[in-house]
């Protein structure tokens, strides 16, 4: 029986994928294999030494140790792409939020005081400071192509806008998903000159902290609109509020209220609503627990954030996983103990990204822990475990 340990509050829709009769999953569990989050901080926490693999309902990974967890050889999961149309549409609707200056209309109607006649009145000679801009035609500048920046791309030409796409790490497969009228842009600072709307979709490292700040907000085009709905963070909000005082910005939307943002008129803020959809809930959970479930009954790497992606078919045989660091003689020295312990391999996939590496190997007989606490002590070898 595997064992689960829930941290947040996770879709049902997800967990019913554990299947009953191999699976226990509790937010309160001793010993678990796995563990599922969403939100919590994990940085703080004793990860449990039973621990083999760690899924997030969510992209990203800010709240949990991935370099301790990598040190430990665990794997840390997590589900691209599952709440990407969520965030197209706020993105979207935040577009148009700023451009027809919906919150500030809706805040004026709402202040309106008289009888009937008196706020009709007052709406027709109030309307005229609210006029905005449509969509069509106007140029959207999308920074980060992932699930979420391909799906927002697409979404923003299927209204009429240009597009021009900035990620000099865009993968083949979001490549062939986009659409071949988004334009390329070399540089984020030619992208900001050329648009009318840029909107961020990449996670927070020190490479994209603070990408939009008072340099790069020099150049971008007079009465633009800057929306981030990725991570808090990314954009310089101090910058951006001394843009929009000095008039050069138009307006600012994202999803990470401050002090500082949430009563600035030509700012809107809301409440880290990009994947708070039922539907991208329930997505999440599901792609997780089925990454999850694959490590654990085959090994298979899917959608990990520190761990190689690795697919191996089973065609027979009993197969082991083993986790090691990235140096040479690794896999010399794990055949070694494996041909002592009298297996035959049947088929072998190894595969490594940065320092670590990771092997599956099926081979004949039944491995006896024995030999798997041969393959652990080898100097350099993280975990090793029979499936």
């Amino acid at each position: 029986m595997q064992k689960i340990l829930t941290l947040n509050n996770i879709s049902p829709v997800g967990l019913e994928h554990f299947p009953r009769d191999a699976y226990e999953v509790a937010s309160e569990i001793q010993h678990p294999d796995a563990i599922l989050l969403r939100s919590f901080n994990m940085h703080d926490m004793e990860v449990p030494a039973s621990v083999k693999a760690i899924g997030r309902a969510g992209a990203g990974v800010n709240n949990i140790p991935v370099d301790a967890m990598s040190k430990a050889g665990i794997p840390v999961f997590n589900a691209p792409g599952a709440n990407a149309n969520a965030v197209k549409e706020l993105v979207i609707a935040g577009m148009l939020m700023a451009s027809r200056n919906l919150c500030q209309a809706w805040d004026f109607a709402r202040s309106l005081e008289g009888d009937d006649e008196a706020i009709h009145k007052a709406v027709e000679s109030g309307k005229k400071q609210f006029v905005g801009f449509e969509l069509p035609g106007k140029t959207l500048g999308v920074v980060g192509l992932g699930a979420i920046g391909v799906q927002v791309a697409n979404g923003a030409l299927a209204q009429g806008m240009n597009v021009i796409g900035y990620d000099p790490g865009i993968t083949v497969q979001r490549a062939w998903e986009m659409s071949s009228q988004v334009n390329q842009a070399a540089s984020i600072e030619e992208l900001l000159a050329k648009v009318d709307y840029v909107t961020f979709h990449v996670p927070l490292v020190d490479a994209t902290r603070n990408m939009i700040n008072a340099e790069r907000l020099r150049l971008i085009k007079d009465n633009a609109i800057i929306l981030n709905f990725s991570r808090n963070g990314v954009v310089d909000d101090a910058a951006v509020v001394a843009a929009l005082d000095a008039g050069k910005v138009y307006a600012y939307v994202c999803d990470f209220p401050s002090n500082l943002l949430k009563n600035h008129p030509r700012a809107v803020t809301l409440p880290h609503l990009g994947a708070s959809t039922q539907q991208a809930e329930e997505n999440c959970a599901v792609m997780v627990v089925e990454e999850i479930r694959d490590f654990l009954e085959n090994g298979n790497i899917r959608n990990s954030v520190n761990f190689p992606e690795m697919l191996m078919p089973r065609y027979g045989g009993y197969r082991l996983a083993i986790v090691n660091e990235n140096v040479p003689n690794m896999l010399g020295q794990i055949s070694t103990c494996m041909a002592d312990a009298g297996l035959n391999i049947l088929d072998m996939l190894n595969k490594s990204r940065g320092e670590l590496a990771y092997t599956l190997v099926d081979v004949d007989t039944e491995a006896k822990p024995v030999c798997l606490e041969h393959i652990a002590q080898i100097d350099g070898v993280l975990n090793a475990r029979a499936l």
